[in-house]
């Protein structure tokens, strides 16, 4: 994908896959909402839950985002790189102005909503990516 078609591709998409590597080494993946800001991955997760677990104690990441049904229309992106932990864990609804646009963006796609709501049970990571890898099958008919 060019850069624009991969900012249009993940500032639609909800959905991805969170691999996340396990205390014993095992590869642990997981599904999650995400938003992206035109230069990170945001993923608004569990506190509780082993990714988490498994973030907090080695914070490399990698993760796909992907489309698509048949062969020809499958599309995606693979970003890797080390998550960052922004804002109080687990998340109140007290300022972080760090957060603001992106509360704002992920209330609004995920939700519906002008101001995202909180649960006292998710904390925000932050994913600028070392390396990203995409394609789109849609354009094999082409060549």
């Amino acid at each position: 994908m060019t850069p624009e078609e991969l900012d249009e591709f993940l500032t639609q998409q909800r959905t991805c896959r969170v691999a996340t590597v396990s205390a014993d080494g095992a590869p642990h993946v997981s599904t999650l909402w995400f938003v992206w800001d035109g230069t990170s991955l945001w993923l608004y997760s569990i506190t509780r839950s082993k990714r988490w677990a498994d973030l907090r104690r080695d914070p490399r990441i990698a993760v796909v985002v992907d489309a698509g049904e048949e062969y020809g229309e499958l599309r995606g992106v693979e970003l890797s790189g080390s998550v960052e932990f922004v804002g109080d864990v687990p998340r109140t609804d007290g300022p972080c102005p760090e957060l603001e646009p992106v509360e704002r963006l992920f209330a609004a796609k995920n939700f519906g909503l002008d101001e995202m709501p909180h649960d006292g049970r998710h904390a925000w990571m932050r994913l600028t990516p070392d390396a990203t890898a995409s394609w789109d099958f849609r354009k094999l008919a082409s060549l």
